[in-house]
């Protein structure tokens, strides 16, 4: 199995660090407004990726954050004259309630920053003692001076960033690069620590909860494209100056996402929430249109794509029903199959959905032609079952009884005796009962 490694460059042999088991972290979402697509996009990634690695027989250790501390939640609950908590809270389960009609199942713990202080505390600590950070004005800084290879997730050198026309650099800095891990301030919620009150800085809290939780290098770290720098960046950084060690042996990046060609942004007026598409689409044709794509490419969100993967759900759908009745008919029981080397060759390439979802449609094909030419099927559905699994789209078949077939009977009778009438009550009947 290859997975492309964002810190080499390249795709790299697979191979766990435990035997059997798969660590993984994915960075959460700041929980002060309801999740967007941007939000969606590696939760629908890393969904999979755990399914897959489930396929495969491993145990999945997979957790991914709620940042539940940030400006942006203390300006909202400012605004609304509320604790930070009643926000939070809010878009905690918000994001939940989206994240489970998505089907985004797989999370194994769901940490939130509010819940590791001491940790981050402590953790601050051991880098102003090992002098990797260092207190300036009313503010904790790391020094990325002190870092080698500072970039290598990035790709970027030290001496060609251009911070001055990011962001306001402060004074107290030694170095415009650096960045803060404990911020001094009395505005919105704070905490009391050595170092002075307030609260830290993005980069450094999930560093710790995978510490705090893993204990140890993690086989894989994943996140968006847009956290390689300086977020992922900073993480591996503070990792090395803290316990000379690497965080994670892949990390792992989803494209950006647009929309009818364009960035995501609330200035284009074209920002989606999750919450607000799945009004408009299943949880089917999001994932269909969101795994169609190789998770590294950019996913260009259009109506086009939607268009096509209800089509595509559709005829799966179809598709089964019909095998569902047919196997029920000729009291066929369906083969329970755990493998499928084509899945697996396809999928050991990088978690290549794409090729997934074209065998998948292959597979379709081939079933409604068995069908047709009355031959055994249970194998083929079988087959489509570990692919719906892995990509984390569902049917809803009904389990067929001696009623229904019995009233299937009555249709094709009626039909075959040319009672139109009948024939289309019972057709109607059968619609509504999910079985044609």
């Amino acid at each position: 199995m290859k997975i492309f490694n964002t810190l080499t460059n390249k795709l790299e042999e697979f191979k766990s660090l435990n035997e059997g088991i798969i660590n993984m972290y994915v960075c959460g979402p700041t929980v002060y407004n309801y999740a967007h697509i941007g939000n969606m996009y590696p939760a629908i990634v890393f969904d999979m990726v755990a399914r897959y690695f489930k396929y495969l027989g491993y145990k999945v250790n997979y957790v991914s954050n709620f940042t539940d501390v940030d400006d942006k939640i203390i300006n909202a609950a400012t605004k609304l004259k509320v604790k930070e908590e009643v926000i939070t809270e809010k878009y905690i389960k918000a994001y939940l309630i989206d994240s489970e009609k998505l089907n985004c199942i797989n999370v194994t713990e769901r940490p939130k920053v509010t819940d590791n202080m001491d940790n981050i505390i402590s953790f601050i600590e051991k880098l102003l003692d090992k002098e990797y950070a260092y207190k300036s004005s009313d503010d904790v800084y790391f020094d990325v001076s002190k870092i080698k290879d500072y970039g290598i997730i990035s790709k970027q050198q030290i001496e060609n960033l251009d911070y001055g026309k990011r962001i306001n650099i402060k004074d107290e800095k030694r170095n415009p690069y650096d960045f803060v891990l404990w911020k001094k301030t009395n505005i919105g919620i704070t905490w009391d620590a050595p170092f002075g009150t307030g609260r830290p800085g993005w980069h450094t809290e999930c560093v710790v909860m995978i510490n705090n939780i893993f204990k140890n290098t993690i086989d894989i770290h994943g996140g968006g494209v847009d956290l390689k720098f300086p977020h992922h960046e900073n993480e591996l950084a503070q990792n090395k100056a803290a316990f000379n060690k690497q965080l994670a042996s892949f990390w792992m990046h989803n494209g950006h996402i647009m929309v009818e060609g364009e960035k995501m942004s609330k200035s284009l007026n074209n920002f989606i929430l999750a919450r607000d598409l799945l009004k408009d689409y299943s949880s089917n044709i999001i994932r269909l249109a969101f795994l169609k794509n190789h998770y590294r490419s950019p996913l260009n969100i259009t109506k086009k794509t939607f268009k096509e993967c209800q089509t595509i759900d559709d005829k799966i759908y179809s598709a089964l029903k019909q095998a569902n009745i047919y196997m029920a008919l000729n009291n066929e029981e369906k083969t329970m199959i755990s493998k499928d080397n084509n899945i697996n060759e396809i999928m050991d390439n990088d978690f290549n959905t794409p090729n997934l979802i074209t065998y998948l449609i292959d597979l379709i094909k081939e079933l409604n032609s068995s069908i047709r030419n009355n031959t055994e099927i249970s194998h083929i559905v079988s087959k489509i079952d570990l692919i719906c699994n892995i990509l984390g789209i569902a049917y809803n078949l009904k389990e067929i009884t001696n009623e229904d077939i019995n009233l299937y009977y009555n249709w094709i009778k009626e039909r075959n005796n040319k009672n139109f009438k009948q024939a289309d009550e019972l057709r109607e009947e059968l619609i509504n009962l999910n079985i044609l």
